[in-house]
């Protein structure tokens, strides 16, 4: 397991009261993401990144006691809040797997449908991961994920500042997948059909009051690009003094306005 990798794991295993914080955000876009395919009883069905179970949950209540659906992954914290949800809710058909995502490996056509919610942003090897989860499904299998557009979550902020800091621009976590015509051409390579993208414009102000930039987040950002290892304490201090100077820019009465747009991507083998 690389330092990238390690960094999403601690991330992710911090929050220990996940669909709390999340609020009704994150719950809402499974929610959607989950009834945009046409899921029947008895189906198989894999929910890739899985974290608290939010559409692995009420997938398994969808295809009933005759279906199954597997969730994978690589955090404990997150599967060990979506095993005390299992629990309450006295499911059965559902197992969930603790390993890399883009690692782990299923049998030719082994899902109907397979799920990402939120997390497709921050795997290695976007084309290659569509490309396996074509070989997983049957043939008519569905595959729907979610994904920001490439400006939001001040993308463009973090880009900026990181371009002004190390003379080079870098490539943002959120540029693979950060338009409907890169969501498009990529699923169209990996051999889908019939692909449907719907936008849901969201966003939210923020206070960024005292707010730090992290090292943890710039790495996150630029998914554990190697130069960003080079930093000095020095360039770490005005990547802090850029953000600040950045955010003053954008602050009005109601914090900063925070683009949270979802494109709700759906695709037929």
């Amino acid at each position: 397991m690389d330092a990238y990798q390690q960094l999403i794991i601690e991330l992710y295993n911090s929050r220990t009261v996940y669909d709390r914080e999340e609020g009704t955000r994150h719950p809402l876009e499974a929610k959607l993401l989950l009834e945009s395919v046409p899921i029947q009883k008895g189906q198989k069905i894999l929910d890739v990144a899985t974290g608290t179970g939010l559409v692995a949950i009420p997938a398994a209540e969808k295809v009933g006691s005759e279906g199954y659906v597997i969730g994978i992954d690589m955090t404990p914290g997150m599967l060990h809040q979506a095993r005390e949800k299992v629990e309450a809710a006295s499911l059965q058909n559902i197992e969930l797997i603790e390993a890399d995502a883009e690692s782990i490996n299923f049998s030719d056509s082994s899902f109907d449908v397979i799920f990402c919610c939120e997390a497709l942003v921050l795997f290695t090897d976007i084309p290659a991961s569509l490309q396996k989860w074509y070989r997983f499904l049957k043939p008519g299998g569905f595959v729907a994920f979610t994904s920001p557009p490439e400006t939001a979550y001040l993308a463009d902020v973090y880009k900026n500042i990181c371009a002004r800091v190390l003379g080079v621009s870098l490539p943002h976590i959120l540029e693979p997948l950060g338009t409907p015509e890169k969501c498009q051409n990529l699923l169209q390579q990996a051999g889908f059909r019939d692909i449907q993208i719907k936008i849901e414009p969201s966003g939210r102000h923020r206070s960024f009051s005292d707010d730090k930039l992290s090292w943890k987040l710039i790495n996150l950002s630029f998914k554990g690009h190697p130069l960003l290892y080079k930093l000095s304490p020095e360039q770490i201090e005005r990547f802090q003094v850029e953000y600040s100077a950045a955010i003053q820019k954008l602050a009005t009465n109601q914090g900063v306005w925070e683009d949270t747009t979802k494109f709700f991507v759906r695709a037929q083998k």
